[in-house]
């Protein structure tokens, strides 16, 4: 079975070389010219590998990209760009890369940077998570990051939603408070109990749920943390 990749690059010539300079190594090549597409795509055709340029001119760069990727995928990313400097280094691999790799380069090093990062990251389909979860009348879009209940978008704060998406990419998983702050607010606030309580009443407001009619999402694990209810 031949290995996806999954190219994203805004230059229209880079993305035509990349594609069939990887072809010529036996990959299946698709490509993605903007943030939106690379997520979609990411999503739709669950690649083995993401190539993707940090410098894209949409409104999300290649880091960012890379950021939002890893709030639902854990395939692997060589990020590509023409600065060869350590901070930008370290901002992409603080982002979720696996590799980065400076232009102009050849095809033969990609090749050999793609394989190694596979012997490093088997690979494992069961360990993508669901894009899009739903559960009774509610709908997270992990792409775009919307939540509906009942077709109805619910505005949730950022810190609001990264605490759903938390919860909700671990269903029938017992998250403790601990764990929750140090994801969510950072480490130095992880004694910070009450935090975690005030943001999960606001969330259970406004997703609506209803305990006398039976419907839960975040569940309590007294003493613990919290749960969100298992997916079918």
């Amino acid at each position: 079975m031949k290995i996806k990749v999954l190219v994203v690059d805004d230059e229209p010539q880079i993305l035509k070389q990349l594609k069939i300079g990887l072809q010529g190594y036996g990959y299946e090549v698709s490509t993605a010219a903007t943030d939106t597409e690379a997520l979609v795509m990411a999503a739709q055709m669950q690649p083995d590998m993401i190539i993707l340029d940090i410098a894209l001119g949409t409104p999300l760069d290649g880091i960012e990209v890379c950021r939002r990727l890893r709030e639902w995928s854990t395939t692997p990313v060589i990020m590509l760009s023409i600065r060869d400097e350590e901070k930008t280094k370290v901002a992409a691999l603080n982002a979720g890369a696996d590799d980065y790799l400076t232009k102009p380069f050849g095809m033969e090093e990609l090749h050999a940077r793609i394989q190694a990062v596979r012997r490093r990251i088997p690979s494992d389909p069961g360990a993508t998570l669901r894009a899009e979860i739903r559960v009774g009348a509610l709908h997270i879009n992990l792409i775009n990051r919307v939540v509906e209940v009942a077709g109805e978008e619910v505005h949730l704060t950022p810190k609001e939603y990264d605490l759903l998406r938390l919860l909700a990419t671990h269903p029938g998983k017992v998250m403790t408070h601990r764990a929750i702050l140090t994801e969510i607010w950072g480490a130095e606030n992880n004694e910070m109990d009450h935090y975690v309580r005030v943001f999960i009443n606001q969330i259970r407001k406004k997703l609506r749920e209803n305990p006398e009619h039976n419907i839960r999402y975040i569940l309590n694990e007294p003493g613990v943390g919290y749960r969100f209810v298992a997916l079918d």
